[in-house]
């Protein structure tokens, strides 16, 4: 595996960058993809009795400030499950109003997921416009769930995708990672307490892992439609 800062990958007539940190980044639009951040499941799961860590929230958001500043992105695009339910979405409100407050100018979507539409559409304070997947510009469509549509290319999140990584002996590792296929790309799931879902990818699909300090690497390089990457 070749190590690198960001990887870039071209898809649908478009080119995205993958980035350390679980996104992606669409510059001719200066838009953020994030998938599944799922804010307050943390919080959920203790009321619920579950001893879990504290303080996932504003990790987080802590993560997604610096991604936003870093691409100096004007657009933020959520694809799906920014919360985990009802309760998760009041349990994250304060904290979510106060990062909205410092990220004014930024223009937020978030196209629904299984869990948004189960726990309704972010309050007006939130300054966050919902919509229904897909959501389609140029030749990408931005999707919750991974699908063929039909003349574009679909970005989306839903699966936690993760891959297992074999060394010598019996040593391996489970890592998430970015998942593109010929019809539609999957991006790993955001949020800092969500599980993995292994795949199982196809001789032509790309799989990209994020390996520690800042790095990704090439577990399978992809064929047409997605290449060529390019590693900086």
């Amino acid at each position: 595996m070749k190590p690198a800062g960001r990887i870039r990958v071209d898809a649908g007539g478009e080119t995205l960058w993958l980035l350390p940190g679980r996104a992606a980044f669409w510059p001719r639009t200066a838009t953020l993809l994030v998938a599944d951040a799922h804010l307050g499941k943390a919080a959920a799961f203790r009321r619920a009795g579950i001893p879990v860590p504290r303080g996932t929230t504003d990790e987080n958001l802590a993560r997604l400030s610096a991604l936003v500043h870093a691409c100096a992105a004007s657009r933020l695009v959520f694809l799906g499950d920014l919360v985990h339910d009802a309760a998760a979405r009041r349990a994250a409100s304060g904290a979510f109003v106060r990062w909205r407050e410092e990220h004014r100018d930024l223009e937020i979507v978030l196209v629904r997921g299984n869990h948004d539409r189960r726990a309704g559409d972010p309050a007006a304070a939130w300054n966050v416009l919902s919509v229904c997947e897909p959501l389609v510009e140029s030749g990408l469509a931005l999707c919750h769930a991974p699908r063929n549509v039909p003349g574009s290319y679909a970005i989306s999140g839903h699966v936690h995708p993760g891959i297992r990584l074999s060394g010598r002996g019996r040593d391996s590792i489970r890592l998430p990672c970015f998942w593109f296929t010929r019809a539609y790309a999957v991006l790993p799931a955001f949020g800092a307490f969500t599980g993995l879902a292994d795949i199982r990818p196809s001789p032509a699909d790309g799989v990209f892992v994020e390996i520690g300090e800042g790095h990704l690497a090439v577990v399978q390089a992809a064929s047409s439609p997605v290449g060529p990457e390019t590693f900086l």
